[in-house]
């Protein structure tokens, strides 16, 4: 004769009735409705403080320390050894144009020129693309990325923006040419860069300007500029989101205070590194 095995197995509470488990439900389903419901009101409230803030460059000053505290810890991480990876020029590919700021005007290549102003003067020097041109030229194959998400590797060649303030020492008060690897005590902190239209505009701090990858670039993919890339000349700087390549540069600036960034006043960090 055989046992009879029971319906519960040992040391398992039997089943409770359906009619207890479906209230139990329902308590819990109400306390997280209003777990979820308090939790979005403090979300309301505290997004309604946010945006009653005095504004910074065109954000809530909350928002805005928080992504300075993010450039500082980039600009922290950003060392003239740390170089962006380069690739095969048989990866380069053309990048999407994505954005004409500054680029809307006519512009005769023939006649463009580049204007500088001198560190603490107000004297402003004139350059050609020949001038530029003139200098070593320096060809890297790297990815640029851009805010939104995307990226693509381009081939750029161009001249080291640092070769050109050696040839041209309009960084320093004193007019002594930069050297990347011993700066002078009395070189500009920042420079800013503007569109012949005034429409683009960026900052950026010293180091920037003298990393050995950040071009004055005249030429992509083996050809030079075409006018939606920022023809007769641009800024390539692989370090920084490509909201930092100004497109067709036409003034330069040094300056003691951080310069204005279109990008930056739209809400983005000042700092644009990655």
């Amino acid at each position: 004769m055989t046992d009879q095995t029971s319906d519960t197995t040992p040391n398992q509470p039997p089943l409770r009735p359906e009619a207890e488990v479906l209230a139990e439900a329902r308590r819990r389903s109400r306390r997280s409705f209003i777990g979820l419901g308090l939790a979005g009101l403090a979300g309301l409230g505290g997004w309604k403080w946010l945006i009653s803030q005095p504004e910074d460059e065109g954000i809530p000053r909350p928002l805005r320390k928080v992504l300075d505290a993010n450039g500082r810890l980039s600009h922290a991480y950003y060392k003239e050894t740390r170089l962006a990876p380069e690739f095969a020029r048989s990866r380069a590919r053309r990048p999407r144009v994505n954005g004409r700021y500054g680029l809307k005007s006519e512009l005769d290549p023939e006649t463009w020129r580049m204007q500088v102003q001198a560190y603490g003067t107000d004297k402003t020097q004139e350059f050609t693309l020949a001038d530029v041109q003139a200098l070593p030229k320096i060809e890297m194959v790297t990815e640029l990325k851009c805010i939104e998400g995307w990226s693509v590797v381009v081939h750029w060649a161009g001249a080291r923006f640092s070769d050109f303030l050696a040839k041209y020492p309009l960084a320093t008060r004193s007019g002594r040419p930069v050297d990347p690897r011993n700066p002078p005590a009395d070189l500009a902190p920042y420079a800013g860069i503007v569109t012949p239209d005034g429409k683009y505009y960026v900052g950026l701090d010293m180091d920037t300007v003298l990393h050995p990858q950040t071009l004055l670039c005249y030429e992509m993919n083996g050809k030079p500029l075409t006018p939606e890339h920022g023809a007769p000349l641009r800024l390539v700087t692989p370090l920084k989101y490509g909201i930092k390549h100004l497109k067709r540069i036409g003034t330069i600036a040094f300056a003691d205070t951080r310069p204005k960034d279109l990008w930056a006043e739209m809400g983005y960090d000042w700092d644009s590194g990655h």
